[in-house]
């Protein structure tokens, strides 16, 4: 069977905006799987189907994907390897998570923990700053500002037109780099894309 004639799915429904029971089969798909626009699926009772949204999405656990003739393939989250990132002290807790907002990585942060991908330079890093360090296997749900809708292939240097959306503040005076592809201590006021809501105080 081609694409062409493969049932379509070409719409997200929320989890808990549908009936899950009517579910007509199921994928069950690690993070990768789940951040598609076009991409044929064959579901866990042999239903094969073609995703084709008008964009790029990020599938969540206990979503449905809407089949044109009016079924449902229901999205399950694979378990995946992960790193658990915590620390006893919640202002450490806090500088651990800027660290990986600042780096633009895909990052789950739950009730006193935040689940990253496992990267040796990442973890290196973080064990560095004293954080505590746990492999685990579970599914992967990012926050959604950390890839957004963008290419996941670009890489961590944004040039100045990138909306930052990281639900933390950045301190300028800290003393290393931003490889964000423009400096911070020109003086400049900001005005590409990113709202600070607080002033700048920059020390000489």
């Amino acid at each position: 069977m081609t694409d062409d004639t493969l049932p379509r799915a070409t719409k997200v429904l929320p989890a808990g905006e549908w009936n899950a029971v009517e579910a007509r089969d199921a994928v069950t798909l690690d993070f990768d799987d789940r951040h598609r626009r076009r991409r044929r699926y064959t579901g866990e009772g042999g239903l094969a189907f073609l995703l084709d949204l008008p964009e790029a999405a990020v599938l969540y656990d206990g979503d449905g994907l809407a089949l044109e003739d009016g079924g449902v393939v229901a999205v399950r989250a694979a378990p995946e390897p992960l790193v658990e990132v915590t620390s006893g002290d919640p202002a450490h807790f806090a500088r651990l998570a800027w660290h990986l907002g600042n780096r633009h990585l895909p990052a789950e942060i739950g009730a006193g923990r935040i689940l990253i991908r496992d990267d040796h330079v990442i973890t290196a890093m973080l064990r560095g700053l004293g954080a505590t360090l746990r492999q685990v296997q579970a599914p992967f749900n990012p926050e959604g500002g950390a890839y957004g809708e963008h290419n996941r292939q670009t890489g961590h240097h944004h040039g100045p037109q990138h909306a930052h959306h990281h639900g933390h503040d950045h301190a300028h005076d800290h003393g290393h780099n931003h490889d964000h592809g423009h400096d911070h201590d020109q003086g400049h006021d900001h005005a590409h894309g990113h709202a600070h809501g607080h002033h700048h105080h920059h020390h000489g």
